[in-house]
């Protein structure tokens, strides 16, 4: 079998955001990257997957060259080989741009089965794995916090408001995953040595120009200061008053 976990090079989560010179982008210079936090569960899930139905990981991934730390750090966790899509504008792609150029590689690759995180720790969008699937003409399961594969169909289950949901599926599948799906593993040393010597392959993307683009940023305007209304049991009737005329909030 041969399956692909696709992660993203994020900013790291104690990244100072700033807008750039451009007002069109954020400045990235003191930025350190990290692999998305869900995309680090799609990783263990194809290892784990790979160790219990056969065959080969592939980490997949749209970004710069510098993108090799994460894909190798990836690739240490159990992985056999990684792909970076090198691109310069990675950051500034669209989810259909980047599921796009995603698609045709997997496709180059002949995989079986795909795994993504749910959600890049920063977008947010959730759009990348489904659109994945609808351009590869594959069977997809979002949100997956459980799964179970018998190598030619499989069933999961995802959360949801009313409980659990339970999907059945055939492969070829997307499955996007979620938190408790499992606990992904740390590299030990014979892993990040072993990384060294596997094939991490760059190649020019397949992209299509983005629909959708960042037009202007700007920060939020400042909180107005806070008020001390009073003190105590009497200042209640002034609060209430305050939140209802003046923040109205009730």
């Amino acid at each position: 079998m041969k399956i692909i976990a696709c992660i993203k090079r994020v900013p790291a989560t104690d990244a100072q955001a700033k807008i750039d010179a451009s007002a069109t982008s954020l400045d990235t210079s003191s930025f350190q990257y990290m692999t998305s936090f869900y995309d680090e569960i799609a990783v263990e899930e194809a290892v784990k997957t790979k160790e219990s139905q056969g065959g080969e990981v592939t980490i997949l991934t749209l970004g710069p060259s510098e993108a090799s730390k994460e894909v190798r750090e990836c690739i240490a966790k159990g992985a056999d080989a990684g792909v970076i899509l090198t691109d310069d504008d990675w950051q500034a792609r669209d989810c259909r741009s980047t599921a796009k150029a995603l698609a045709a590689k997997i496709e180059e690759l002949g995989a079986d089965l795909v795994f993504c995180g749910k959600v890049a720790t920063d977008r947010d969008n959730s759009a990348v794995g489904p659109m994945l699937a609808t351009y590869l003409g594959w069977s997809c399961v979002t949100d997956a916090c459980e799964l179970e594969l018998d190598g030619t169909s499989g069933t999961a289950k995802r959360a949801t408001e009313a409980g659990l949901e339970s999907v059945s599926f055939s492969l070829p599948a997307v499955i996007t995953c979620d938190k408790g799906l499992n606990e992904p593993r740390y590299a030990g040393l014979k892993g990040i040595m072993a990384a060294k010597k596997k094939p991490l392959d760059e190649a020019a993307p397949q992209v299509e120009e983005s629909h959708a683009k960042v037009v202007s940023l700007e920060t939020p305007a400042p909180r107005p200061e806070g008020k001390i209304i009073g003190e105590g049991a009497a200042a209640v009737d002034d609060l209430i008053q305050a939140l209802r005329n003046e923040a109205k909030v009730l």
